[in-house]
């Protein structure tokens, strides 16, 4: 038989359960804060991801400033061109163009290009690998394990058959976890207009950056000299840099690149379908 004492436990417990549960209801609606019907607004124009690419805690810390309009309607990289429009009407004011910006990765050290020379058994991460050095010569690549497609919360990103990930542009929507997710910095978010990278970050003199990856930069100063604005390509540390004030987003200045570093339109050709048929090829 069940002990009497253990009934009377149970039904005391739920009785009290119940009675805290029932307190708790009544204060919810009796100390319940109204929220600003404009905030409300905001907030159900924005994504509600929370991914803090504005800057802000979550979205409705951003929804509140937008509000009291501390903050730009197109302040929301992930909400696009139709969410900044959604706020700029629940807030009543002039609609303003959103421009998207896009994750590049400026990396093409890959399984194929990279020398590697180090065995790593650690754990498989590039938080992890970074500490060593991973298994690249390379002390600039990407390390390829996919942090940054760990951290993607849009699926817009995944994992080549060569080791490097790979930015799916129809599909990005500018949050930038996977820059902060990168610990060589070698991701970065650039407006997507922008067509024009050098996909190397090696920082070494031409033959020791050439020795450890086929396609790095090697300083040669052709790209700067090809540029049809002077200024346009800067040379610092033995490395390219564009100067997007300036340089032309055109073919002109990656012609006679010996390593193919320097490349125009890359960033806009892999989409998710496209990466879904490469890799169906390369099973």
């Amino acid at each position: 038989m069940i002990d009497q004492a253990f009934i009377v436990s149970v039904l005391t417990m739920g009785g009290l359960g119940l009675a805290f549960a029932a307190c708790l209801a009544i204060a919810s609606v009796k100390f319940r804060v109204e929220e600003d019907p404009i905030v409300e607004a905001v907030l159900e124009a924005l994504p509600g991801t929370n991914c803090g690419a504005c800057g802000f805690a979550g979205c409705h810390s951003l929804a509140v400033k937008m509000a009291c309009k501390e903050v730009a309607v197109n302040a929301c990289p992930v909400a696009g061109q139709e969410g900044a429009d959604m706020i700029a009407k629940a807030l009543g004011v002039e609609a303003v163009e959103a421009l998207r910006d896009v994750a590049v990765v400026l990396c093409r050290g890959g399984d194929a290009e990279s020398v590697k020379s180090a065995s790593y058994r650690g754990d498989m991460t590039c938080a992890s690998a970074v500490i060593t050095g991973g298994e690249k010569d390379c002390s600039y690549s990407c390390l390829g394990y996919g942090d940054c497609v760990k951290v993607c919360c849009f699926d817009s990103m995944g994992m080549n058959a060569n080791g490097m990930p790979e930015v799916f542009f129809d599909k990005c929507v500018g949050c930038g976890a996977c820059v902060r997710a990168c610990p060589r910095d070698i991701i970065e978010m650039h407006p997507e207009d922008k067509t024009l990278f050098v996909y190397c970050r090696n920082k070494d003199k031409g033959a020791a950056a050439k020795k450890v990856c086929k396609v790095s930069c090697i300083g040669c100063m052709l790209c700067k000299k090809d540029c049809e604005v002077p200024g346009g390509i800067k040379i610092e540390n033995f490395l390219a840099v564009i100067d997007y004030e300036l340089c032309p987003q055109d073919d002109v200045a990656i012609k006679r690149c010996p390593t193919k570093c320097i490349l125009n339109g890359e960033n806009v050709k892999m989409t998710s379908a496209s990466f879904a048929a490469q890799n169906t090829l390369n099973k």
